[in-house]
């Protein structure tokens, strides 16, 4: 499952600790692994475990803990939207609920295009700009309200693959 591109990927990472540390390449190990398949699945998990020399379990717990790592098939945009507190006082849930509306999905669900899937998200860290919504882990977008969301939905479908 691993090719020996990616284990060349991992040796680049591990290269970057000291040698009695390498289990500290693990996050990186993990987003090698899904650049290259979309998530991270336990398979995945067990060969990376192999490969640091660490506990199944101990890889498991990384990829459950973040948020940025996908456990199962994602669409080609993944939308988290936070409905922490700050953002939920400014209608987090709000722009959870529209977003799940316009896309004709539940919460954790994937649109039948496989374009996008929508997931609750803990703090993102951008509590003055609430509510946001991060995509794909990486762009956050800010001050999410409905108009803002059709936008933010009408763009990302001009970029579809």
């Amino acid at each position: 499952m691993i090719s020996d591109a990616m284990k060349e990927g991992f040796r680049r990472e591990v290269a970057k600790y000291p040698a009695d540390q390498k289990q500290s390449a693990v996050m990186a190990c993990l987003a090698i692994v899904q650049k290259e398949f979309g998530h991270v699945s336990q398979a995945s998990e067990n060969e990376v475990a192999e490969f640091l020399g660490m506990p199944p379990i101990a890889v498991h717990e990384v990829t459950t803990f973040y948020n940025m790592y996908n456990q199962q098939p994602v669409g080609q945009f993944k939308l988290n939207v936070c409905t922490n507190l700050p953002c939920q006082l400014r209608d987090g849930e709000t722009a959870l609920d529209h977003l799940c509306q316009r896309l004709g999905v539940d919460e954790g669900g994937t649109t039948p295009d496989g374009l996008f899937t929508v997931q609750k998200a803990e703090c993102l860290g951008a509590c003055a700009d609430a509510p946001v919504v991060l995509v794909n882990d990486r762009q956050m977008v800010s001050f999410m309200n409905e108009a803002r969301i059709d936008e933010l939905l009408a763009v990302l479908k001009s970029q579809a693959r």
